[in-house]
Formats: structure tokens, sequence, C-alpha cells
């Protein structure tokens, strides 16, 4: 080592540590325990459990030590047709409270050995069944009177724009409607046509005329019959009525060829057409949105 490089080397290794000086701790790595938040809620959850446990011991407990007195004070006339007296009963094995009055009573009806018995209704179904009367007039109330509340069919319409809002606005959306022009190129509703003799044929016919698949040929239309209706059909399809998505199977190009070849179609009037279905389209524009 010279006199030189010695000053250097030694200059480079204060740089160093300095510069190791200067980083930040890593940061230490999380473990894979359970979450603390969640710890907690078991945790008081179990408490809960355990305290609600303990007081229905104490409750038994001093049930069972008090039964003499409590039978006592149930005998007494001022307390034993009472309802409070009733749920004293219950505790000493009185089960008016929840058989009802009569039990087994003969009403003298006799038939071919079987006799007829009278017996209360269970009072908790009564007051069951009074509560029902009170819900269903402050429902009426509610719902159909002051108009305060949702019916079934506004809180889905509410839920499907809610989720309408939440679906991304790509190009691949289903609720996005495309704007495309129909093709009239005879090599492109050529394509469209071999497109629709091996894919659509055999539930719409070979002319269109409809089979299992609705007629395509008319001006009524089930989804929609302008071009962009069409496209979107065949792409994402109809599953609740058969109709399968050809966009995993078609490119758009293809789909496109196809939905302007069956619009090339309109007026053919092929023979053994099938009836008309859905709503009529006029003058191009659809009035509903086959």
């Amino acid at each position: 080592m010279t006199r030189k490089t010695g000053p250097l080397l030694l200059a480079g290794l204060l740089q160093a540590g300095a510069a190791v000086a200067q980083e930040p701790a890593a940061a230490p790595a999380k473990t894979g325990g359970p979450d603390t938040q969640e710890m907690l809620f078991w945790f008081l959850l179990s408490t809960l459990v355990l305290v609600l446990l303990v007081f229905a011991l104490l409750f038994t407990m001093i049930v069972v030590k008090l039964k003499p007195q409590l039978r006592k004070l149930y005998e007494l006339p001022t307390v034993h047709d009472t309802w409070s007296g009733k749920v004293v009963g219950l505790l000493v094995g009185d089960t008016r409270l929840v058989n009802g009055e009569r039990k087994d009573e003969l009403m003298g009806h006799e038939y071919d050995g079987i006799s007829e018995y009278d017996n209360d209704l269970p009072p908790w179904w009564k007051y069951g069944f009074y509560f029902t009367i009170v819900f269903a007039v402050g429902y009426m109330g509610y719902y159909h009177v002051a108009n305060a509340g949702q019916l079934q069919l506004a809180e889905y319409e509410t839920e499907m724009r809610q989720a309408t809002l939440l679906v991304s606005a790509e190009a691949d959306d289903p609720n996005k409607l495309t704007t495309y022009t129909a093709l009239t190129a005879p090599a492109d509703l050529a394509a469209g046509k071999s497109i629709f003799a091996t894919n659509c044929a055999p539930c719409h016919g070979a002319s269109a005329e409809g089979k299992v698949g609705p007629n395509l040929t008319d001006e009524y239309w089930l989804h929609g019959g302008e071009i962009n209706h069409v496209y979107k059909t065949i792409k994402y399809g109809v599953t609740s009525k058969g109709m399968v998505a050809w966009k995993g199977k078609l490119a758009g190009k293809q789909i496109l060829q196809v939905a302007s070849y069956i619009q090339s179609l309109q007026g053919s009037k092929p023979a053994g057409a099938k009836e008309p279905q859905g709503e009529k389209e006029a003058g191009g524009k659809p009035l509903a949105s086959k």
C-alpha cells in the first residue's frame, strides 16, 4: 500500500460508515398472529356469555331458595289472578301463563267414545297474534298511507341503480351501449352470414325465421333491434332465455358482422316465419329496449 492509497481507502470507509448510519432502520416484519381487534371482540363476547351464565345460575339459585316464600305469595287472593301473580306462579310450577286457564275441561259433547275438551289457546300465542295485528296496522300506515318507506319494487330499483354506479364504465361493460353503425360492405355481410349459419341458425333458423329463438326478420324485438342493441345481445347473451354470450368465442368485428347481417334480413319474410315476439320498432328506432 502506498502513501497515497492509504488515506483514500480510509476516507472511503468513513463515507460508507456514515451512509449506513443515515439509513433508516428496517421496519419489523409483521407477524402472522391474529388481529388485535378480532381477539378483543372474542374476549368481550366470551365475557358477556360468562356473565349471562352466572346471572342465570344465581337467578335459579335464588328462585329455588325462595320457593316456599314465593308459593305463599302466589296463594294470596290479591296476587293469584294478576298477571304478575301468574309470573310468580310460573316460577313455582303453575303454567297458566303458558298454557292458559282451562286445560282438558269436558264440554259434555261425546260421540262414539270421543269426548270434546275445552282448552285455552296458549296466552303467548294470543299475545303474538295481537302483536301481528298491531304490526300490520303500523306497516300499512307507514308504507301505504304515509308512503314513508319504499316497497319491494322501489327497493329493487334503488339497489339496481346503486349497483350500476359500482360497475366500471369500461369498453367491456354490459351497461355501456356501443355506438357502432351497421356494416354494409358485401364482404362483411358475407362473413356475418357464414358466422350466422354456423352458430346462430340452429336456434334462429337458416333464414333467421325463428325456431327455439325468435324470428329476426320482422320488426318485433325482445331486446332491441337497433344495431348496438343487437350487438350487445350477441356479445353478452340472455342467459335466462338460453341465449349464450359470444364475447369469448367471436371477435368484436365478427359480432358486428353478424349483427349487420341480421339487420340486412329485415323484411325478408322467409317461409315458416315464427310469430312476432316482443315490442314493435318503427323507423329503425326502438320503442322499447329481441
